[in-house]
């Protein structure tokens, strides 16, 4: 049988990084990962720079790439941040739309388009929303570009021979550096630097948000999940709520966090991460100096304007995940355990002291 050739976009972020690890160790893959500043080939892993927002570019790149021709599945996973819930829906949808529009005309072999989206599906990013969320809950007004995007690959597939999926993750915790949506770095960074000034670790968020609760996904399990949805004919044409398994409060997860930094926990003290570390760039540097870590710049770690919009959800974030174990996926991970793993590999990659 021809090995299967993912076209992995948004290579470059947490969720394609780690999804790509996934496909080459897997096996019977080939990948190709598209981001705007590309990437270097190893292996069965080729790259592909092009800008997304860029309709003809996307079309000429896709055309010219004898790689592409052979796409069997495409993982989309871009994401461009824009200051409005209104002003995500246009950059957003268009660069979806630029991908389809590209890729099928080219790619003969196609099977599948997987789409990334999340919470805000449900309404998590407005207020109090219900829960657990489960896929079949009613929509809410828009706009909300996740569900444009859903829409746009429900019409384009009626009488295609490919189908889709969607997986909608919690908050997405794995290892990437200069990612905009990074909450686990966020919390290592924070940490560190508070044991550099001495200071004990406090929860930065709302008052409520500190006993809500929670819930992860963590980006090895997202990635098995999303291959699994993309390859298996009972989920085609649906979507599914990915996460750990486990629900959590921060009043809980905090003091074990604390620990691994060897830091002690004082009372929250709600502030805006935005703010109160938007000077520490002179002490960051002067901490990978000081420590060996791996010359790493503050902006590609200091994701704090994600850590404000988390922390302050005071109200409980979680979704129904039965209907993916329901249809067979059944892969479970421990929060806990996965926030200390993470934490020792940023470590041992020099990235934290």
């Amino acid at each position: 049988m021809a090995p299967r050739t993912a076209l992995v976009i948004g290579a470059r972020g947490v969720i394609g990084g780690n999804l790509i690890d996934h496909l080459r160790e897997s096996g019977g893959w080939d990948v190709i990962g598209v981001s705007r500043r590309g990437g270097t080939d190893e292996g069965r892993v080729r790259h592909l720079a092009v800008d997304l927002l860029d309709r003809d570019a996307t079309a000429e790149a896709f055309a010219a790439s004898r790689a592409v021709a052979e796409v069997t599945h495409v993982f989309y996973a871009a994401y461009q941040e824009r200051p409005t819930w209104a002003g995500l829906v246009a950059p957003n949808l268009g660069m979806l739309t630029n991908v389809v529009d590209a890729v099928e005309p080219v790619a003969p072999r196609l099977e599948h388009i997987s789409l990334m989206q999340g919470y805000k599906v449900y309404g998590a990013h407005l207020g109090p929303f219900a829960t657990p969320a489960k896929e079949s809950d009613p929509p809410h007004m828009p706009p909300e570009f996740n569900v444009d995007q859903q829409q746009l690959l429900e019409r384009r597939q009626a009488g295609a021979a490919w189908s889709w999926s969607a997986i909608r993750p919690s908050v997405v915790a794995g290892i990437g550096l200069g990612n905009p949506m990074n909450l686990a770095l966020v919390i290592a960074v924070y940490a560190s630097i508070s044991k550099e000034l001495g200071i004990p670790l406090r929860f930065p968020g709302a008052p409520g948000a500190y006993t809500s609760l929670i819930e992860m996904t963590d980006a090895g399990l997202l990635a098995e999940a999303t291959v699994w949805a993309a390859t298996t004919d009972v989920a085609q044409n649906q979507a599914f709520n990915i996460t750990n398994g486990d629900l959590f409060r921060w009043s809980s997860m905090w003091p074990k966090i604390a620990a691994f930094f060897e830091l002690e926990v004082a009372p929250p003290l709600p502030m805006a991460l935005t703010e109160v570390m938007a000077d520490k760039e002179g002490l960051w540097d002067a901490m990978v100096a000081r420590h060996g870590l791996a010359p790493t710049p503050y902006s590609d770690v200091s994701s704090w304007a994600f850590g404000d919009f988390v922390f302050r959800w005071d109200y409980d974030v979680i979704a129904d995940g039965s209907k993916a174990r329901r249809a067979g996926f059944h892969s479970y991970v421990e929060t806990e355990e996965m926030f200390l793993r993470i934490f020792t590999d940023l470590r041992a990659g020099r990235l934290i002291p």
